[in-house]
């Protein structure tokens, strides 16, 4: 009967510390923003699949952003606050459905390890606002070999002068 009661006992902590690893909770942006909102003016701001990714950290299906088949020049920035983050020269097709991009702008993003799902993952957000724009991945092309898959309705594209016309 102990011996029940010891496995059983240590069987349950497991559970419970499984799950607290694999909890669907997913990683959130530390620290104070240049740009900061209340939650119902960021709601009034955004559209319902912005707010969703940004500020929920959820995330687009994919194939579903417009922004895959944009191949035009310029810059992709942040749907929350504007800033800069990718040049439209460092975006390639990684065939997964995302916008994908070898190399963010200097000082465009911030990074939090994400253990949500069971994976531990580097989420990348916005420095400024803080907005969940996707995650980081060592399989990207040269020179750098990243892959920074980012949700297509977390950026906005500005064309370059060049490319508007």
């Amino acid at each position: 009967m102990d011996r029940r009661i010891l496995l059983a006992s240590a069987a349950g902590l497991f559970g419970l510390f499984t799950l607290r690893w694999l909890r669907a909770e997913p990683a959130q942006a530390a620290g104070k923003f240049e740009v900061e909102k209340t939650d119902a003016e960021w709601r009034a701001q955004l559209t319902p699949m912005q707010y969703e990714i940004l500020r929920k950290h959820g995330t687009e299906r994919p194939y579903s952003s417009p922004l895959l088949k944009e191949h035009r020049k310029g810059t992709f920035g942040c749907a929350g606050c504007d800033l800069p983050l990718f040049s439209s020269d460092t975006k390639f097709d990684s065939g997964t459905g995302w916008p994908s991009f070898w190399q963010p702008l200097d000082d465009a993003l911030g990074r939090t390890e994400d253990r949500s799902y069971g994976m531990k993952r580097i989420e990348v957000h916005c420095r400024r606002c803080g907005g969940h724009l996707g995650h980081v991945f060592d399989d990207g092309p040269k020179p750098t070999g990243l892959r920074y898959c980012i949700d297509g309705f977390a950026l906005v594209f500005k064309p370059s002068a060049a490319s508007a016309s």
